[in-house]
């Protein structure tokens, strides 16, 4: 009979609960030590390392060296696996072997890295008569535990005990250090009233932060917790970028792997296998910011009369939406309307659309249209689309008579702009499905194909095949792209493939920053001369950085598994979508559950919401609204806070958790990882709705 093997979660989490169980039995300082069985690597009962299964606890750590032959490879082996998942490494046991004398090499290797070893002598040789061993052992234990509390491993105990008060100090005092020098982005400084509103980050794990609560019990003079420590859920998921969990082992290997083999290397006129490998996959997959002056120039190449000197051109600009975002360099600005965002030396090139918008609201799925497109829509301001799958059918609702709304209003705006002649346009740029940064904003997808559509033939004389036409079209997927909705991509829901299109974000699992931009083979022969002057003169010095391309290389293989998973077969299940339409790249679904999204829809202080792969958001009802209202920021406070939960929570380790969140105004967002336990998304959803109902 087969026994049950308990899994990771379960082995830490009952690790964990006899912590927290023996500390609350406890009422004077006290040290508890967990003593692992074998080496490092040794495996657990479910056939994880135990370096990798231990460490969602993240506790200090002590290594036992090895005194033998061979033993100054094991215990640097094992302290370099150690410092590659994050330990903290406090001390360095070992025996005073007198003949291989590994401690003479190890002390001063470790010095230099500010870890103390502490070489202990060795017992003697086993003797053969018991009573004379356990004589010989009671004399050799009290050496090393003296009766006058000093030296031995009392020396040990102390030495832990300084790096322990060494540890919570630094986390103490980084909240006000923090404030004296650090200006964040995206931050209302002014709201920053105290040290105890700033988050200490100690470490992170899966989904989850581990931050310090210590500063936060002495500026409320509450009785301190169980634990300085506590984990709180990344609802952001860090600003969209964690793809499969924070500090994933294959990730920062790769990352090592990298870095030991190149560091960082020179790219124009070289190349190097990440580099290679990503661009191979990346454009035999599929089909901005570089991606602005490519088809700017693209443009301008081929309206050759206008530059026959060929000058830069200086009266282009862009067709984009109201609401989108493209990054923070000033061209990526540019891009972008007159808004929050920009500042002084803002110069909006271009014109934007007011786009409609698909939610839910309170169980209906419908299509928002601004008013300026209502006008032409018998005034009318919503329709309804059926079900979410419905409204991403696009191919289905392209001969809709809302399409037809669609198509008479970006014509017509296009006429308008080419006899206004300045600046001209030269380029459609869209972040497909979703505009995140400005405010998670649904885009109706028949929209966007309707826009590509009616912008691609509006050039009297279409290029030959294979070239672009009308206007060069660009998808920022940054935020979108590799599943953070659910689609690898979005070309093949919209129907259409852009001449240019930037990836970034989940690229690389949230380790380190990387993106890459794709173009077609027409807009890469603008380019391709000899002359200087036609070169894509715009790069940094990190272009194709060996070890951010070697990351992305690791990310999209777990990313392309977690596809076929059958964690992502059973909540596609949730929404419809079958077995056996799973690998259409239309389907629509998420990893939030269809029920939870109709409770949160019917609540009183929802206005809507709306759902795609990991991403959920919605708009809290709000007389003011809009970017710089703090109405979700106060409706959610609560979640900030860990419950008091008398069964072990779904956090690692199991202890009572908060959460934290961001939100743009009126809209609160939460983001999930590509493989977010459904355990940890039903309590993430239920702290949710309690919040809300508590409004």
């Amino acid at each position: 009979m087969k026994a049950d093997v308990p899994t990771d979660e379960a082995f830490v989490t009952a690790v964990a609960d006899s912590i927290r169980q023996t500390a609350h039995q406890t009422s004077r300082p006290s040290h508890m030590y967990i003593e692992t069985a074998g080496g490092i690597h040794s495996p657990t009962l479910s056939g994880t390392t135990q370096v990798d299964a231990y460490r969602p606890l993240f506790l200090p750590t002590v290594l036992v060296g090895d005194a033998h032959l061979g033993g100054i490879s094991t215990t640097i082996s094992s302290y370099e696996s150690l410092l590659l998942r994050g330990y903290i490494i406090d001390l360095v046991l070992l025996f005073k072997d007198a003949y291989y004398r590994n401690f003479e090499y190890l002390m001063p290797y470790f010095s230099e890295r500010g870890i103390r070893v502490l070489p202990l002598d060795p017992p003697h040789k086993r003797l053969a008569y018991p009573d004379e061993e356990r004589t010989e052992m009671g004399k050799y234990y009290s050496r090393l535990v003296p009766d006058s509390l000093q030296g031995g491993m009392f020396d040990a105990l102390e030495y832990l005990d300084q790096c322990h008060a060494k540890r919570v100090a630094e986390l103490d005092s980084m909240p006000q250090r923090t404030a004296d020098t650090i200006w964040w982005p995206f931050v209302q400084h002014g709201l920053v009233k105290a040290p105890s509103d700033i988050n200490v980050i100690d470490s992170a794990t899966k989904d989850f932060f581990s931050i310090y609560n210590g500063h936060k019990a002495k500026a409320t003079q509450e009785a301190p917790t169980a634990s300085l420590l506590e984990p709180q859920f990344d609802g952001s998921a860090s600003w969209w970028t964690q793809a499969i969990g924070h500090a994933h082992p294959s990730l920062t290997l790769a990352a090592a792997r990298a870095a030991g083999r190149y560091g960082h290397v020179m790219f124009p006129e070289a190349t190097h296998a990440p580099a290679l490998r990503l661009a191979e996959r990346s454009c035999t997959r599929g089909p901005a910011r570089a991606g602005r002056r490519m088809a700017l120039r693209a443009y301008a190449s081929r309206n050759t009369a206008a530059t026959p000197e060929r000058k830069p051109r200086k009266d282009l600009g862009i067709l984009g939406l109201k609401g989108s975002y493209h990054g923070d360099t000033i061209g990526a600005m540019d891009a972008c309307e007159e808004g929050v965002y920009t500042c002084e030396w803002h110069d909006a090139k271009g014109y934007w659309l007011d786009p409609p918008t698909v939610s839910n609201k309170k169980g209906r799925v419908v299509v928002s249209l601004p008013q300026s497109m209502a006008s032409t829509a018998d005034g009318m301001s919503e329709v309804d689309v059926g079900s979410l799958q419905q409204a991403y059918d696009v191919q289905s609702r392209l001969e809709s008579p809302l399409a037809d709304v669609y198509r008479n209003f970006v014509a017509s705006t296009l006429k308008k702009l080419k006899e206004r002649g300045t600046p001209e346009i030269a380029a459609l740029v869209l972040e497909p499905l979703v505009m995140g940064a400005g405010g998670m904003i649904f885009v109706d997808p028949l929209f966007q194909r309707v826009l590509i559509d009616v912008v691609r033939a509006s050039e009297p004389h279409p290029p030959a095949k294979g070239g672009w036409s009308g206007l060069p079209v660009i998808f920022d997927e940054v935020f979108v792209g590799f599943y953070r909705l659910g689609l690898r991509t979005t070309g093949p829901l919209l129907g259409v493939n852009p001449d240019i299109s930037v990836h970034a974000k989940i690229l690389t699992g949230g380790l380190l920053p990387l993106a890459v931009t794709l173009a077609s083979d027409s807009i890469f022969q603008a380019f391709n001369s000899d002359s200087k002057l036609d070169a894509l003169l715009h790069g940094h010095s990190y272009t194709a950085y060996p070890v951010g391309c070697e990351v992305a290389n690791e990310t999209l293989s777990i990313v392309e598994k977690l596809a076929e998973s059958d964690q992502w077969d059973q909540a596609r299940a949730q929404w419809g979508i079958d077995k056996s339409e799973k690998r259409a790249e239309t389907a629509v679904w998420s990893l939030w559950t269809p029920d939870f999204i109709d409770k949160l829809t019917r609540l009183d202080a929802v206005n809507e919401v709306m759902t795609l792969g990991t991403v959920l958001a919605f708009k809290i009802r709000d007389n003011a609204g809009g970017y710089q209202s703090h109405s979700a920021q106060k409706v959610l406070q609560s979640l900030r806070l860990p419950t008091k939960e008398q069964t072990s929570s779904s956090a690692p380790g199991g202890a009572p958790f908060g959460m934290h969140y961001r939100t743009l105004g009126d809209v609160a967002y939460f983001m999930l990882s590509l493989n977010t336990s459904a355990t940890v998304v039903q309590t993430v959803q239920s702290r949710i709705l309690a919040a809300l109902q508590s409004n």
